[in-house]
């Protein structure tokens, strides 16, 4: 296909934060909305303005924030609802009103002809005010499609500046996606978008038909976020338009993975393992077949390259894994066995996977200690010096740290719901200087029985670059085994940092 520029309209402030459980600060979407300006978007859909004063003073906020990207508040086709959105100072409105048959006769009690009116009437009071618009007509894909046809053209020729076809419940297929489009593009003649929903899980691949079919712009939501099953995500869409279409948008796409785990840690809502483009698993090779193949030529089996969306390549230890990248992970770490004892450490490591353990990397280098028949000196950069935990029935949780790395000391204290948690927290401010952590993971296992029972915990930590390791500590005392295994983890990111010259 020859080269199209494709607009990105995002909307994860407005309908990704109608995702069920997400309720974000203004400070929150201020700072999303600022991401989301950093990594390129077209237009940033601020929020729904009438819905409440806090949501007001978001949006109006994001509009006065002097972003490159066209700020936009979300109406219904009414005087009041536009009116918030002059209000708030932005300069462009999305309206809606529904068109379908279901929604007319069960939501609104209206007929076409009142509809059409009613958004027409709309679309000129928000022009006379000087706005920029784009029109929805909700529940498109099942609305009549003379009606729909109708519907857009009265728009088109009252001029609205952008029309948009929600398929606002997801039952839409490509190929029916593709035609609708074509037939619309008949009498659209002003950009035509998509806004399509995931309810059968198509919402990507209708997004990309409708592009297809000559839409020049598409909504979507970091991560997928939105009403009910979510929306079409922004990080494959944009990755499919450029790698698979060849197709041209204004996202800086090293930023992708950045923005992702930026808004999943501020809406709460957590990226599913194996999700495309960003998910922890997208980049991560276990197998022995797969991990030898990307070694020797990554496109064997990475069809996006990792360090495209700002994300790491991650070679994995387990019951699938072969020589090949075992070699590279025990390197990695600055392990160089011979090749029988690689492959007596890949025995003992299939061995762990099928009792069903996971293998982490503490568990690999003390393997590799035991197999090189020396203790292989492990290289600290970051050491605990001290620490202190108060806690009991009428006592707030407190720990308090002093560490030093290379020879400097870092003191912190902080409160928690319990000591773990107050001591894990004190550790990561205390480091906040030096490396920024979050504690992805968390699993305690008590490995031996009675009261004095060995506590083991098992701890997976990303810094702020999407760097992760994992690590483990043993101890009776499980503070300590938190915060010794807490110490591990951060010490293999700063191990890593010094061997690579990462920033991370």
């Amino acid at each position: 296909m020859p080269s199209r520029y494709i607009r990105i309209f995002d909307t994860t402030l407005r309908d990704g934060e109608q995702t069920p459980g997400v309720a974000l600060t203004v400070e929150d979407k201020l700072t999303i909305a600022r991401q989301l300006d950093k990594l390129g978007v077209d237009v940033i859909e601020a929020g729904f303005p009438i819905t409440s004063k806090g949501e007001a003073e978001a949006v109006k906020s994001i509009a006065n924030d002097g972003l490159k990207a066209e700020v936009c508040g979300l109406s219904r086709a009414l005087k009041s609802d536009i009116d918030t959105v002059i209000d708030c100072r932005l300069n462009s409105i999305h309206l809606f009103i529904a068109t379908s048959d279901i929604h007319l006769k069960y939501k609104l009690k209206m007929s076409r002809e009142e509809v059409l009116q009613r958004a027409l009437e709309a679309l000129d009071y928000a022009k006379a005010h000087g706005l920029t618009v784009e029109f929805s007509a909700e529940d498109a894909t099942r609305t009549d499609v003379g009606f729909l046809k109708e519907f857009y053209k009265a728009l088109c020729d009252s001029g609205v500046d952008r029309v948009n076809v929600p398929d606002t419940v997801g039952v839409m297929t490509p190929k029916r996606m593709y035609e609708l489009i074509c037939e619309l593009k008949k009498v659209v003649y002003r950009p035509l978008s998509v806004h399509c929903h995931d309810d059968f899980g198509m919402a990507t691949s209708n997004s990309l038909a409708a592009l297809e079919a000559g839409a020049e712009q598409v909504h979507v939501t970091v991560n997928g976020l939105g009403e009910r099953a979510g929306n079409a995500a922004l990080e494959e869409v944009v990755v499919a338009l450029k790698l698979i279409y060849g197709f041209e948008t204004n996202i800086n796409t090293k930023l992708i993975y950045q923005t992702s785990r930026l808004v999943s840690r501020l809406t709460g809502i957590p990226v599913q393992p194996n999700k495309a483009v960003v998910g922890e698993n997208a980049f991560a090779h276990e197998s022995g077949i797969h991990t030898h193949g990307v070694i020797a030529q990554p496109l064997t089996y990475e069809p996006i390259p990792p360090e495209f969306v700002g994300c790491e390549r991650r070679i994995l230890a387990g019951k699938h894994a072969g020589t090949h990248g075992l070699k590279a992970i025990l390197s990695q770490m600055g392990l160089e066995l011979s090749e029988a004892q690689t492959k007596e450490v890949l025995a003992r490591v299939k061995e762990l996977g099928d009792k069903g353990k996971q293998v982490t990397e503490e568990d690999l280098m003390a393997i590799a200690r035991v197999v090189a028949g020396e203790l292989v000196r492990e290289e600290r950069v970051l050491n605990l010096d001290e620490l202190a935990v108060m806690t009991g029935n009428r006592v707030i949780p407190t720990a308090s740290v002093r560490v030093s790395i290379d020879g400097k000391d870092y003191v912190a204290s902080k409160t928690g719901v319990g000591p773990v948690d107050a001591a894990i927290k004190a550790l990561q401010e205390v480091l906040n200087p030096v490396v920024k952590v979050n504690l992805k993971e968390y699993r305690l296992e008590a490995i031996t029985g009675g009261s004095d029972a060995l506590a083991e915990v098992v701890v997976k930590v990303e810094n702020d670059e999407g760097h992760v390791v994992s690590a483990r500590a043993a101890r009776e005392d499980i503070v300590m085994a938190s915060v010794e295994a807490m110490v591990n983890a951060i010490n293999k990111l700063l191990l890593r940092k010094r061997v690579t010259g990462s920033r991370g």
